[in-house]
């Protein structure tokens, strides 16, 4: 025997086989004793690729007589059980393999029969004792075996079949879908087989497409989960249509269009494979709705469908929406009689979803692959994709964490609500309402500091249901007013037109007395707060808390929370004992009306304590604010994003109250629990780490400048350049630099400079960054340096909106003015000059902006022809 033999069908006789080649074909040269096969074992893959999964089949003790290959359908085991055989026969490490399609335990009986007639003598025509003859065969013959079961439908169809385990010449391989207890009672070493990694997928996708365009070939593997055969099927159809991957990509993102529409036929799927991809799971799915409890691993599979398949929490499933939708479908599609599964049951079914490899539990979450996803919406009967996308959004409603709790939860969730909004978003809508969820998914955001994120967010969620229900609807002004908040919350100081625009809307839509337009009124004032102009937020406050007694009474928390309001912005207006008053007599009537545990009551003794440190008594509010702590520890418990700023307060008033050290302590000790509860990019995290630096500098500038630096650079990625800590951080860090000149003008170049290194300098906020430069340079009398900062900013607006743009215009104005006010009218002259001369060629000689420009120009002409000028 000189080389060894994969032979195609049955074998009757001996062949002496002489060599084989790569591509599986042979050279029969004579009789002898061989190295046979029963049943073609399935050829190699098309590209296929030497994987890293081959090591884990390949591997193992030289003892080790059973392998147990487990994974979804469609991730290459019978490849990989094939390629094993290959190399065993090449090796010369197996003379006989026997290949079983092990879909049933008839299918197994009649293969082994087959190979008892064959090897052992058997009669044909009792396949039972044929088989059993066989596996007695396997346990005496001095040859060296292989026998592979390829695709186990169910481990009980082994009973009495199993290949003898304990024959060190024989060697079984067993495929299967299943992951349970059962194939567990097989025996040998299972190997778990997932998908392609990433360079794997590439490059199997790459060698398919065997030189055609790959535009976007990466982006077909994050479509398709790098799952091995669905990349096959994809390959084919495009090789067969002629698309690119780009193509590919658009056809598989239109929801119009099935799995079964972007494979190639039956039979012309590559690879000698007759199964479409969504065909491959199909009976999975019917086998595990099948088992106990019966009919409901297959709604569960369907809710899972519309979820994040990056991973889902367990406990989406055990919502009472989620059950009590479950319950009805599984009665609809079973007959049965109604029953609601309780935690217990949903939890069985979705352990029969990952027993057949459908999906993955793991450590509070459930994995389904995306493809599986969408073989299952592609399947789902009339209707059915409404329901779903409600009950999972009513399901992450229902877990959301309030307050930005459990920021990993959060960003799960809102992966999940992003995952119903890209499979059926449209179904989130009614011509009435979009479902919460969208809401709330957006202020999460803003919840964890994401201030822009959350302000981008509503813009189009506005923009949006503007287009579905109309730009009056009560919803879509919601999402105008969330607008509003997140942008005043960021420091965008364009919130205060967005919420008079609210104002006005509501006003005439709802009227003036409308809860709402109340509302509406309110988040202008905090907008007008937060822009610097605390005058105008008080007399809007004065007026709506007037408006809100009369309509809402005088007990209403609404109605208390303006009170509220009012009182900080006294105290930040300068009158701290005013405040101190205003919340010390608020604090008896939100007791009073609403509980002594009751949030605005805690938050009002929260509002005093602060006050009275401020006023001058930081001991007797270190006291108040302990015993806050205390209560909201019981209330909130110990991690609430409230009880930790308590906590915060309370280490700050420890160190004005004379113990520096214990409130250092206090800081480091808060940050870490931050850190584990609130995460490192919270707003309330990031405000910890400044009040450490800040701590730590009481005796003079810090060491480490650089740790602002890396401060400063966190807060403006995550707060973005307007928001108030950002601005504090610069204020600390030009102290700390100490020098000449003003600290604030230092604190306005900090952050240009920084905005210009963390967001870059096409980012579209930079210009308002510089023009807070102009203006702080102005206010220091630094008339010179705020007409070349100005320069700056001519040519920041300029990028942003064209050279002809109006506003770009406006501010080539402002700064001819800036020029002489800097005493350089010549410069002024000339920038007059240009500006005149591009408003004539854009807006005419008539036009108000283009004589304004004549008489600057005169005005300047005038300045630079004067004696002083000259000198």
């Amino acid at each position: 025997m000189t080389g060894p033999v994969v032979q195609f069908g049955a074998l009757y006789g001996d062949l002496h086989v002489h060599s084989i080649s790569s591509s599986g074909a042979q050279a029969v040269t004579g009789a002898g004793e061989s190295r046979r096969f029963m049943r073609r074992i399935p050829a190699r893959a098309g590209c296929f690729q030497d994987r890293a999964s081959i090591g884990l089949v390949t591997g193992g003790p030289v003892e080790e007589t059973l392998r147990v290959l487990t994974g979804m359908g469609g991730v290459g085991k019978t490849q990989l059980a094939a390629e094993y055989a290959r190399r065993g026969i090449a090796s010369g490490e197996v003379d006989l393999v026997v290949w079983v399609a092990a879909s049933s335990r008839d299918a197994i009986v009649s293969r082994y029969a087959e190979a008892g007639v064959e090897f052992a003598d058997a009669d044909p025509g009792d396949p039972e004792l044929a088989a059993e003859l066989f596996l007695g065969w396997l346990e005496t013959t001095p040859r060296r075996w292989l026998v592979v079961l390829d695709d186990l439908t169910s481990p009980a169809d082994l009973t009495g079949l199993r290949p003898p385990a304990e024959v060190p010449s024989g060697r079984t391989v067993i495929t299967t879908r299943r992951r349970d207890a059962a194939v567990a009672g097989l025996g040998g070493r299972r190997v778990e087989i997932g998908v392609f990694t990433e360079a794997e997928a590439n490059a199997y996708l790459h060698a398919a497409l065997d030189g055609k365009p790959a535009d976007d070939v990466a982006g077909v593997v994050a479509d398709l989960g790098r799952l091995p055969l669905a990349l096959g099927q994809a390959a084919a159809y495009m090789l067969d249509q002629d698309v690119s991957c780009a193509d590919y990509r658009r056809r598989f993102a239109d929801r119009t269009k099935r799995l079964a529409d972007l494979v190639p036929a039956s039979d012309a799927l590559p690879d000698q494979y007759r199964k479409t991809v969504a065909v491959t799971w199909s009976l999975s799915i019917e086998a595990a709705n099948a088992e106990r409890p019966t009919g409901l691993a297959g709604p569960v599979l369907e809710l899972a469908g519309v979820l994040d398949p990056g991973g889902i929490p367990t406990a989406v499933f055990t919502t009472q929406a989620a059950r009590t939708w479950l319950g009805h479908t599984r009665t609809a599609d079973t007959d049965a009689e109604w029953e609601e599964p309780d935690a217990d049951t949903v939890h069985a079914a979705l352990r029969r979803l990952h027993l057949f490899s459908l999906a993955t539990i793991g450590s509070g979450t459930v994995r389904v692959h995306g493809v599986v996803q969408r073989a299952v919406r592609d399947h789902l009967p009339p209707g059915r994709l409404d329901d779903l996308a409600w009950v999972a959004a009513d399901s992450l409603v229902d877990l959301w964490p309030d307050g930005g709790r459990e920021p990993e939860l959060g960003q799960t969730l809102r992966a999940n609500a992003d995952a119903i909004d890209r499979c059926a978003g449209e179904h989130l809508w009614t011509p009435d309402e979009y479902h919460p969820v969208l809401a709330v998914a957006g202020n999460s955001l803003g919840l964890i500091g994401r201030f822009s994120a959350a302000a981008a967010y509503f813009a189009r969620l506005h923009a949006t249901a503007a287009e579905r229900l109309g730009p009056d609807h009560r919803f879509t002004l919601g999402a105008l007013g969330n607008l509003a908040t997140w942008q005043g919350e960021g420091g965008n100081p364009e919130s205060v037109l967005i919420a008079r625009r609210l104002v006005a809307d509501r006003r005439r839509v709802l009227g003036p007395r409308h809860p709402d337009t109340l509302t509406a009124r309110h988040t202008l004032a905090r907008q007008l707060d937060l822009v610097g102009a605390p005058a105008d937020a008080a007399a809007e406050l004065d007026r709506l808390l007037a408006d809100r007694v009369a309509l809402l009474g005088a007990d209403h928390p609404d109605t208390l929370t303006t009170r509220h309001n009012l009182a900080t912005n006294r105290g930040e207006a300068g009158d701290v004992a005013g405040a101190v008053a205003a919340f010390e007599a608020l604090l008896v009537d939100t007791e009073r009306a609403l509980g002594a545990d009751h949030p605005n009551t805690l938050s009002t003794r929260h509002e005093l304590a602060r006050w009275r440190s401020a006023a001058g008594d930081p001991a007797g509010a270190a006291a108040a604010f302990a015993q806050l702590f205390a209560d909201r520890v019981r209330v909130l418990g110990p991690d609430h994003p409230l009880t930790l700023t308590t906590r915060s307060e309370l280490a700050l008033t420890t160190g004005l109250a004379g113990d520096p050290a214990g409130a250092t302590a206090a800081l480091e000790s808060l940050l870490a629990d931050r850190l584990r509860a609130l995460g490192p990019d919270h707003p309330d995290t990031l405000e910890t780490r400044l009040s450490l630096i800040v701590s730590g500098a009481e005796d003079g500038p810090p060491d480490g400048i650089a740790e602002v630096e890396v401060l400063l650079g966190d807060m403006l990625r995550v707060l973005g350049p307007y928001h108030p800590s950002a601005w504090h951080t610069c204020v600390h860090l030009a102290v700390s630099r100490g020098g000449p000149g003003d600290p604030m003008v230092t604190a306005a170049d900090e952050l240009f400079a920084a905005c210009l290194r963390v967001l870059g300098p096409d980012h579209p906020d930079l210009w308002r960054i510089r023009a807070q430069v102009v203006l702080t340079r102005s206010k220091a009398g630094d008339a010179v340096g705020a007409a070349e900062a100005y320069e700056g900013l001519v040519s920041d607006v300029a990028r942003q909106f064209g050279p002809d743009h109006q506003n770009t215009l406006r501010a080539r104005r402002e700064l001819a003015r800036r020029r002489a006010l800097a005493g350089d009218a010549a410069a002024a002259v000339a920038v007059a000059q240009q500006l005149l001369d591009d408003r004539l060629r854009l807006l005419g000689p008539d036009h108000p902006d283009t004589l304004a420009s004549h008489a600057d120009l005169a005005t300047y002409r005038s300045l630079a022809a004067a004696p002083e000028a000259s000198t």
